[in-house]
């Protein structure tokens, strides 16, 4: 009957789960305090939309990836090529990337993911370090710099207080996937201490597609005195992956497991040691004040061997960032502002080299010449200030302002050229203001609206013409965002919901016109329109002694237009936006027994996607069924066991998991548009914890 033996441990682990017992879980998800915000509030009183994921919510994963868990998100769309290709947008922001994810922040403990120019990454952050979530939605976080997309917020994991343990964790899957991790921890009444080392590898389905990712993270707090705290976090990522590269769409139905022709044969990858380091200081300065204070730096070291050269680059970045706090009455109403800065430069070296792996066939990439030299200064500061106001007891109003600048210099530095002389360029003061509006139309329910503008800067590579130079025309994107939504709990709890309604309108469209195999520049080419429906809906429907069941259901509706894009003699104009789908749409059953047992079900669905601007093209739609059985038991009475095992894509779908927008095919070959997802895959694994 069972010819896999984690087919039958998820059958087994099913039917036993409903003779067992389950403690109820009654917080509701809107009594959430936020952690993000220099201004604390609970979920349910903040006048934007914003989600929270859990450790509870990442254990229901396969623990490898963050992409069916962002995925779950209403408004969140991450695209998944591979364990280190992927780009996540939000409400259509950034969706035209060519590669990786841009116009969207991400900070782990307050440091900054994103580099001087944009870019974001998060795929490589361990998920065991990862304590919670938080993701803003829009261009609503005055105090973050007021991304166009939003702000996606990681917290280190924590040792519970009073606890101290050691723990020991092995993943074993398809396609060779075999995860270590050892973890410990420590707490107190004043120390908590977390720390980790993961070991990653992967075959990968396709060819050219082996992984191995070595990581490792500390967390420290400290209390110093009665009224300041020390936090320290310390990463360590060693990566090297190969990079299958993307695929026609013959290919994709075909043959998904075949690389790019031209990768394959050079056997590209990519590989780097990265470092993240942060220092933070907070203080209770008297009743009414507070400081927040944190220092962080960024070391990257990469080398990448590519079909067309091969990249060696150098990334270091400091920065600073501190707020100060005042809590009062204002007019007898309660009253808190927050001010302060964020500062951050970072100096970006790479060299191109000739790959010369057509002259020795089978040998894979080989380093030439090397033929560009470039070194560039990113620096931006920003500056915000927030308040926020208990107009009564149902009314609170949020409203701040944000002033970003941000200035690039670029020097070419290869032996061969002359001058060498820096180029500074700076894209001026860009104001960004917010106001929002809660109230409370009953106990647990609350509407909210909120109108805040938003910026997006070119990158570098945007900058330059394809001469070398810098477009000092270029301007950054802007955006109004504007919102409509409800936050409620209903049936005593059992129920909660979110429904937004939300449109933002975009100026200056930035657009990567490709000239070369990798070669792009920027142009603002017109204006966009990223109107749409969110909504989620947790049920706790059956809450008993013996078991819970929680079904839940999210989605989102979008109408992400072009209002005007020209594009040389192309005209785009009323056209659907390139690389996000229209629909989105999550289902799920979440079973939990008092004995250990639980199952997770998901079966999520992706709307068609445009793969072009002319939107002559499109992906098809898809679903993918992903289950999860995890149980959890005591030996001993010391030791903590935990035995799991799941099924990705059971429905064993094929569909292309991440898309490259506007590819073009040179030559005769078709434009390689699709990165194929992985098919049917299993995973297992088993973990002992030592808690005293």
């Amino acid at each position: 009957m069972f010819k896999n033996p984690i087919t039958f441990l998820l059958f087994l682990c099913c039917a036993t789960a409903v003779f067992c017992q389950v403690k109820k879980d009654t917080i509701a998800l809107s009594e959430v305090t936020l952690k993000g915000s220099p201004i604390k509030n609970i979920l349910q009183n903040v006048a934007a939309s914003v989600s929270v994921i859990t450790t509870a919510d990442i254990n229901k994963s396969d623990g490898i990836i963050l992409t069916p868990v962002l995925n779950k998100i209403p408004g969140v769309t991450m695209q998944q090529g591979a364990l280190n290709t992927n780009r996540i947008t939000i409400r259509g922001i950034g969706a035209r990337s060519q590669y990786g994810t841009n116009k969207i922040k991400a900070y782990f403990d307050g440091i900054p993911l994103t580099s001087g120019e944009g870019e974001t990454t998060i795929d490589d952050i361990d998920l065991a370090a990862i304590e919670k979530i938080e993701i803003i939605k829009g261009p609503n976080s005055t105090s973050f710099g007021s991304g166009l997309g939003g702000v996606i917020q990681l917290f280190s994991r924590e040792t519970p207080l009073l606890e101290s343990f050691g723990k020991s964790t092995v993943t074993l899957g398809s396609y060779g996937l075999l995860q270590s991790r050892i973890s410990a921890g420590y707490s107190d009444s004043k120390t908590n201490v977390f720390t980790s080392y993961t070991d990653l590898e992967s075959d990968g389905f396709r060819a050219n597609s082996s992984y191995n990712r070595k990581s490792f993270n500390l967390h420290g707090k400290q209390k110093i005195g009665s009224k300041g705290n020390l936090s320290f976090l310390g990463t360590f990522t060693r990566l090297k992956a190969y990079i299958p590269s993307s695929i026609n769409e013959t290919d994709l139905k075909n043959n998904p497991e075949k690389a790019a022709a031209t990768w394959a044969a050079a056997q590209g990858f990519e590989s780097f040691d990265k470092f993240m380091l942060g220092l933070g200081y907070d203080h209770q300065l008297s009743k009414k004040w507070s400081i927040q204070t944190s220092v962080f730096s960024n070391f990257k070291d990469a080398y990448e061997p590519r079909p067309f050269d091969i990249l060696d680059e150098n990334i270091s970045s400091a920065g600073f960032r501190s707020n100060v706090n005042y809590k009062d009455q204002l007019f007898s109403l309660p009253f808190e502002l927050s001010f302060g800065t964020e500062l951050l430069t970072e100096k970006y070296e790479y060299s191109l080299f000739e790959n010369l792996y057509q002259s020795k066939p089978g040998q894979g990439s080989i380093q030439g010449d090397e033929f560009s030299g470039i070194k560039q200064n990113r620096n931006y500061s920003n500056y915000f200030l927030q308040m926020e106001l208990w107009i009564s007891k149902k009314m609170h109003l949020e409203t701040g302002v944000a002033l970003n600048t941000t200035k690039y210099s670029l020097e070419d530095v290869f032996e061969n050229n002359s001058g060498g002389q820096k180029k500074p360029f700076t894209f001026g003061n860009v104001w960004s203001p917010r106001v929002g509006l809660s109230y409370k139309v009953r106990n647990g329910k609350n509407i909210f609206t909120s109108v805040s503008k938003g910026f997006s800067v070119p990158s570098v590579a945007e900058t330059l013409t394809p001469e070398g130079q810098i477009n000092t025309n270029l301007k950054p994107e802007i955006g109004w965002n504007y919102e409509l939504g409800f936050k409620g709990n209903w049936l005593k709890n059992k129920v909660y919901t979110e429904v937004t309604f939300y449109t933002t309108q975009i100026e200056n469209l930035l657009v990567a016109r490709r000239t070369a195999d990798d070669q792009f520049v920027g142009i603002n080419a017109g204006s966009n329109s990223h109107s749409g429906s969110e909504f989620l809906v947790n049920y706790k429907l059956l809450e008993l002694t013996h078991f819970q069941i929680t079904p839940y259901f999210s989605g989102a509706v979008n109408n992400f237009k072009f209002k005007e894009f020209l594009d040389g003699d192309a005209d785009y104009s009323g056209n659907q936006l390139t690389g996000v789908p229209e629909k989105q749409f999550n289902f799920g059953v979440d079973l939990n027994t008092k004995n250990g047992f639980s199952v997770n079900t998901s079966f999520r669905t992706m709307g068609k996607i445009p793969l072009n601007d002319s939107n002559t093209k499109y992906s098809e739609r898809y679903s993918l069924l992903d289950i999860k059985t995890t149980y959890v038991f005591t030996i001993l009475k010391i030791l903590k066991t935990e035995l799991n095992a799941g099924i990705n894509n059971a429905l064993d779908t094929k569909y292309a998991a991440n898309i490259l927008p506007n590819a073009v095919g040179f030559g005769a070959a078709a434009p390689r548009y699709f990165y194929p997802g992985n098919p049917v895959n299993y995973y297992g694994g088993f973990s002992v914890a030592y808690v005293f």
